[in-house]
């Protein structure tokens, strides 16, 4: 039997309390990513269609102007290419066009699911390119055959909820007329988990989740934050950062991911030291099954029995469900940034060397190593 809590005359219920101090953020965000990211990303490669190195003159240059390298000429950079990878800059073998719409596949497709997908009032495109750009993630391999070919197998439909309740139509539907859900964040992915199975015969749906991409609240007591999983992470930090927070995370593929690709792959970051990787962020995650919604009812930081629901879907990689919100924590924004580095002569020396720092921190920095074939240095 519960005791009986008494109340002041000013007592504010929990459940206002807690409304209280949340801030409703629930707009959609205007994402630097469009629906169609093929007018935006490379449909062939990694990055911005403007973005790139190009070879002329005997100059290797990096076009457009969103980082700090573009529009710079590198005068030694073809010399450090031959020196270091014996390229022959005179053997040069063009990517395959882009494929003309009658050279897609034909889509798999029930008539039946597409009437009721049709009555759902979610919108879907059978067009071959927005089927091309989320069959795949971006491997080496994923490139290679984008360069050199085609995917012997890409979705049949591409659907963009805007909603948990809509994504939990969809795979309801799905799951009715036996349709494969494979679902799509930012397809950076670099383990296969959203290309399509050659030998796959039945439907394949691509749910794209970019749609859903709201701050649904901010709690600036608890700094704590309710997202849509659809959301990318330079979006969520710009978003962030306009009310005086961060999350910390920036794993490589920061600009292009999401959140709940983040969650379904387990993600690390490069400031995981001081800000945690993604399972020291998550609170708390809502997936969508074809048994139901599943999400961890109690709301307590942490459970000292039973498995921990999130570890499950941590690292699940969308073959459990789908990831449709979640709650991660966040930090204010620090008063201010500073940026060194430390140059080694080799990898082992900056090895070395961080050791000795991490052996004698009282408290752990941000700390990163990265070795470009025979370039070493170490940030801290």
């Amino acid at each position: 039997m519960k005791a009986e809590r008494r109340r002041g005359p000013n007592a504010v219920p929990l459940q206002r309390a807690n409304n209280a101090r949340k801030l409703r953020t629930s707009n959609p965000v205007n994402s630097v990513i469009p629906k169609y990211r093929q007018q935006l990303l490379k449909w062939n490669g990694w990055g911005y269609n403007d973005s790139r190195f190009i070879y002329e003159n005997n100059i290797i240059s990096f076009t457009g102007n969103r980082y700090a390298i573009g529009g710079l000429s590198l005068p030694y950079f073809k010399q450090w290419v031959l020196d270091k990878f014996e390229v022959d800059f005179n053997k040069r073998k063009l990517p395959q066009p882009l494929p003309k719409p009658e050279d897609f596949p034909a889509p798999i497709m029930d008539a039946v699911f597409l009437d009721k997908l049709r009555r759902l009032e979610v919108s879907f495109s059978m067009n071959g390119i927005d089927r091309l750009v989320r069959s795949h993630g971006h491997t080496l391999h994923d490139i290679l055959v984008l360069r050199e070919g085609m995917f012997d197998r890409i979705p049949d439909i591409v659907t963009w909820p805007d909603s948990h309740d809509t994504v939990v139509k969809l795979v309801q539907l799905a799951d009715e007329h036996n349709v494969v859900v494979i679902p799509f964040g930012g397809g950076t992915s670099v383990s296969e988990a959203v290309t399509c199975p050659p030998e796959e015969h039945r439907t394949i749906m691509s749910l794209d989740t970019s749609q859903m991409n709201r701050i649904l609240w901010l709690d600036q007591e608890n700094l704590v934050a309710c997202c849509e999983a659809g959301i990318v992470g330079q979006d969520l930090e710009r978003e962030l950062h306009q009310r005086g927070y961060t999350s910390g995370h920036e794993p490589d593929s920061y600009e292009f991911s999401s959140l709940g690709g983040w969650v379904a792959t387990r993600a690390s970051g490069m400031k995981k030291n001081v800000y945690g990787n993604i399972e020291d962020l998550l609170v708390h995650v809502r997936m969508v099954t074809p048994r139901g919604v599943l999400e961890r009812s109690c709301q307590v930081p942490r459970m000292s029995c039973g498995p921990d629901f999130n570890h499950i879907v941590l690292g699940s990689e969308g073959t459990l469900g789908i990831i449709t919100e979640v709650i991660i924590k966040i930090r204010p924004l620090p008063k201010c940034k500073k940026h060194g580095s430390i140059v080694f002569p080799n990898f082992e020396a900056g090895f070395m060397s961080m050791r000795e720092v991490a052996k004698q921190m009282s408290k752990e920095k941000a700390t990163m190593i990265s070795l470009q074939y025979r370039q070493h240095f170490v940030v801290i």
